[in-house]
């Protein structure tokens, strides 16, 4: 079977798959998000605590996934979305994380300096004037954990989670049959596909809520 009849059977199956993965990578970046972002919001008035959190976060990308999916399973997550979704997230963290930090310290001074003569409470301050101005550079940050999750979320497939992963596993453990590099190929280019629909969506996102002075 070469790979455009691959696709015509399989079709259905991929879709599913890709389906999954996408659900996945949403809710990690989600939490990502939220938790990234109030870490920054946290830490970024104080250099030793934003150099911390961005140390702590950094760290968790220096653990190959590998040793980490299984380590989640000794620690009783099981196998499935909890122990990946998990993985995921600390993944995710960094680039949310220091861009968010990065963000709000280029804020220029005197604009928030401005906004607190004129009676702006510190957090109307940070809502209204800091946070909207450093939200491209945030956006970066989600951006860019958006495509490490994706492909991180591949690896997943190992402990039963969901995503095109599984079509890639299942390839590689059927090496030597005439449909396991398609099984392989197809995992692999439906990945790719998602990164760039991702990617292009996060042009748009930003094109939307950026005034074009802050591009």
């Amino acid at each position: 079977m070469n790979f455009l009849e691959y696709l015509e059977r399989g079709w259905d199956d991929l879709l599913a798959l890709g389906i999954e993965h996408v659900v996945l990578v949403a809710i990690a970046v989600g939490i990502d998000t939220v938790v990234g972002v109030a870490l920054g919001v946290l830490t970024y008035r104080s250099r030793r605590l934003s150099e911390l959190a961005i140390a702590v976060t950094g760290t968790f990308l220096t653990i190959p996934s590998l040793a980490l999916f299984p380590l989640f399973i000794v620690l009783g997550f099981g196998l499935g979305v909890t122990p990946v979704l998990t993985a995921l997230v600390l993944y995710g963290l960094l680039p949310i994380v220091r861009n968010t930090i990065v963000g709000l310290r280029e804020v220029d001074p005197a604009i928030v300096e401005s906004a607190q003569g004129m009676g702006m409470s510190r957090n109307r301050r940070l809502l209204q004037i800091e946070l909207p101005l450093a939200w491209p550079v945030v956006l970066t940050g989600m951006r860019v954990s958006t495509l490490i999750i994706i492909g991180i979320a591949a690896i997943g497939a190992y402990i039963n989670g969901p995503g095109l992963g599984n079509e890639i596993f299942d390839g590689l453990a059927r090496i030597g049959t005439p449909n396991a590099v398609n099984l392989v190929l197809g995992g692999m280019l439906g990945i790719i596909v998602l990164a760039i629909l991702f990617d292009s969506f996060y042009v748009l996102v930003t094109r939307l809520t950026t005034s074009r002075g802050l591009r």
